[in-house]
């Protein structure tokens, strides 16, 4: 028991330390596979729309300069990614995925979908999934994520 929370609140805290420590790491074998971990996956889908600055790449992605500098490198290796300087200002770098990183992103978003579907949504009813979208985009809102608004 969790005192300072009503039966509401312990069962919602429940429910989602089910999901990220039962559910996530199921999903997760959906890339792993490929060798890939969640931010790097992220990433790929993030520049298959398109070539993005460093600093706004890291801003999307809700990860530091840092952590994404160094993964970027790993998927600049494996020949996923380019990253150039920007061709209206050198001191800034750009990122863009490559046709390898792109046909990656082919193989494992049907998985990812799937396992998606089978942790979570095909259990919830189409109003409980709107629900709980609007409940983790306020939670993420409220953190300081970069969400995408729809």
């Amino acid at each position: 028991m969790i005192d300072g929370l009503d039966a509401d609140e312990r069962r919602a805290w429940q429910g989602l330390l089910a999901v990220m420590l039962v559910g996530i790491p199921q999903v997760e074998r959906a890339f792993r596979a490929h060798g890939l971990v969640q931010i790097e996956y992220g990433l790929l889908n993030v520049l298959d729309a398109g070539p993005r600055r460093l600093s706004e790449l890291a801003g999307q992605t809700n990860v530091s300069l840092s952590r994404l500098s160094h993964r970027m490198s790993k998927l600049a290796e494996r020949g996923y990614v380019r990253v150039r300087p920007d061709g209206c200002d050198g001191r800034v770098s750009v990122a863009e995925i490559t046709d390898d990183g792109r046909a990656l992103i082919e193989v494992i978003a049907p998985v990812y979908a799937r396992a998606l579907r089978e942790v979570l949504f095909d259990h919830l009813t189409p109003e409980q999934t709107a629900a709980l979208a609007d409940a983790m985009q306020a939670v993420g809102t409220n953190l300081g994520a970069c969400l995408e608004e729809h």
